[in-house]
C-alpha cells in the first residue's frame, strides 16, 4: 500500500516540483529558501498521504502546503525583523499587509500565469554568474526534479560534488543579489542563450555520453526534452526555443536505433529507420515549422534542427539530401562559427561531393588548438581516409580517436574499425 503511495508522491513531485518551487521563490525571493519550503511540502506529503490517502488533486495539495510554509517563513521573518524594510516588500508580494489574512492572500494574490514564475526560475537557475557545471546541476535539481543522487549518477561524478555545486550555486545567487525575474530587452536574448545552452548540454550528455560504459543516458535526454517543452510553453514567441525543441525531438526519435542488442553504437547511415519514433519526428517538424514562422532568418538551433529534419525526412539513408545539409552547415558556420561546425560540414561535403572534398576541410582543422583533444576529428578523418582506400593512415586515425575517447562503448567501436582495416 505504502509503496504505491510513495510512487505516486515521487511521480507528482517530478512533475510539479518546478512549478511549486518557482511560485514560492517569487514570494520568498530566494531560490535556496524556496527549494527548502517546497521540500517541506514534499516531507508533509510523505507523512500524511500514507495515512490519509492520496488527495484528489495531489499537485494542488503540494502547492497549498508549500504556500503555507512560505507564510510561516514570512511570519518568522516578521517577528525577527519587524523593523526591516524588506518585510514590507514581502507583504506586498503576497498582495496584503494584514497578517491574519495571509493564507487567503497567498491563494488569491498575484494570480498571474504560473508560467511566469517558471520562466523566472529558469532564468535564475541559468544565470551567467554561475559556472556552466553549476547551472546544469541547479537546473536539473530545480526544474528537472532530479535528486542529487540521480544527477550525480547521470554525470558519473560523486554525489558530494553535485551537492557542493548546488549549495554553492544557491549561495552565489544570493550573494550576487540575482533578482528573481525575467530580464528585459537585450539582456533577455543574452540570458535566453544561456538557458538554451544548459538544456542542450544536458540533452547532448544523454544522447552521446562523454564518459562511462553506456553509449547513451536516456534519462538525461528525457529531462532535457521536458525542459525544452516547458520552455516552449512559457516562452512561445522565441524562435530559438522552438528550434532547440525541434532539434532535440528529432534527434531523440532515433534513440531506439542508435544501439544494437549489445548496446554498441550504430552509425546513422546503417540505422534501421523503421525504429525511428514517428511521433517524435512529427513533433520535431512541427516545432521547426513554428520556429521558421517566428524567425525566417534562422538561428543556430533552428539551422541544426533543419539539418536533423533532412535526415528525418529521408526514408532511406541514400535518399538523404546531402547538398542541402552541406548548405545548411555553411549557414551555421556563418551564424555560429566553430571548428566543430566545420568538422560536421566536412562530413556533409564528403557525402555530397566525395571524401576527397571533405578531407580538405578536415585537414585544415588538424592543427586547430581547440580540436587537439577532440576524438571526433581523427574519427572523421579515419573514415574519409578509409573511403579513399588509404587504409594504413585510416587505421592510425581510428586508433588515435580511440585513445582520446572517454566513453567505453565509443572506444571499443573505434578500435573495431581500426582492426577491420588490417
Amino acid at each position: 500500500m505504502h509503496s504505491g503511495v510513495h510512487q505516486a508522491i515521487a511521480t507528482v513531485w517530478r512533475l510539479e516540483s518546478a512549478r511549486i518551487t518557482a511560485h514560492v521563490a517569487r514570494v520568498a525571493r530566494d531560490v535556496g529558501v524556496a527549494e527548502e519550503l517546497a521540500q517541506d511540502a514534499l516531507v508533509a506529503a510523505l507523512e500524511h498521504w500514507p495515512k490519509d490517502g492520496v488527495p484528489d488533486n495531489p499537485a494542488a495539495w503540494l502547492m497549498t502546503t508549500a504556500k503555507r510554509r512560505a507564510l510561516d517563513h514570512l511570519r518568522h521573518r516578521q517577528m525577527a525583523e519587524a523593523r526591516h524594510e524588506g518585510i514590507a516588500a514581502d507583504m506586498e508580494a503576497l498582495g496584503t499587509t494584514h497578517v491574519p489574512d495571509f493564507v487567503d492572500a497567498l491563494d488569491a494574490a498575484r494570480q498571474d500565469d504560473i508560467g511566469d514564475d517558471l520562466l523566472r526560475l529558469v532564468f535564475t537557475a541559468c544565470h551567467p554568474v554561475l559556472s556552466t557545471e553549476a547551472r546544469v546541476a541547479l537546473t536539473l535539481k530545480l526544474l528537472g526534479g532530479l535528486t542529487t543522487h540521480e544527477i550525480a549518477r547521470a554525470f558519473l561524478v560523486p554525489e558530494a560534488t553535485i551537492a557542493q555545486r548546488i549549495v554553492r550555486a544557491k549561495k552565489t545567487l544570493g550573494e550576487a543579489g540575482v533578482p528573481f525575474e525575467v530580464p528585459r530587452g537585450e539582456a533577455l536574448a543574452e540570458r535566453l542563450a544561456s538557458v538554451l545552452e544548459v538544456v542542450y548540454l544536458v540533452f547532448n550528455e544523454g544522447y552521446t555520453a562523454t564518459s562511462g560504459d553506456d553509449w547513451m543516458r536516456p534519462a538525461l535526454c528525457d529531462e532535457a526534452l521536458r525542459l525544452g517543452r516547458m520552455l516552449a510553453g512559457i516562452a512561445p514567441q522565441h524562435a530559438e526555443v522552438h528550434g532547440l525543441l525541434a532539434l532535440m525531438e528529432i534527434q531523440a526519435s532515433r534513440a531506439a536505433a542508435r544501439t544494437d542488442a549489445q548496446g554498441r553504437p550504430v552509425l546513422l547511415a546503417v540505422q534501421d529507420r523503421s525504429r525511428w519514433d514517428p511521433l517524435l519526428i512529427h513533433r520535431g517538424l512541427a516545432a521547426l515549422s513554428r520556429a521558421e514562422t517566428l524567425a525566417p532568418t534562422a538561428g543556430p538551433y533552428q539551422l541544426q534542427a533543419a539539418i536533423a529534419a533532412c535526415h528525418a525526412r529521408a526514408v532511406r539513408a541514400q535518399d538523404t539530401d546531402w547538398a542541402r545539409i552541406a548548405a545548411l552547415y555553411g549557414d551555421l558556420a556563418r551564424v555560429a562559427p566553430s571548428p566543430v561546425v566545420e568538422l560536421n560540414r566536412a562530413v556533409a561535403v564528403a557525402m555530397h561531393a566525395g571524401p576527397a572534398a571533405g578531407l580538405l576541410i578536415v585537414d585544415a582543422l588538424v592543427h586547430h588548438k581547440a580540436m587537439q583533444g577532440y576524438h571526433w576529428l581523427p574519427s572523421v578523418r579515419g573514415d574519409l581516409l578509409a573511403r579513399l582506400g588509404r587504409d594504413a593512415e585510416a587505421r592510425a586515425e581510428f586508433e588515435r580517436a580511440a585513445a582520446l575517447a572517454g566513453n567505453e562503448r565509443e572506444r571499443t567501436f573505434l578500435l573495431e574499425r581500426a582492426r577491420s582495416l588490417r
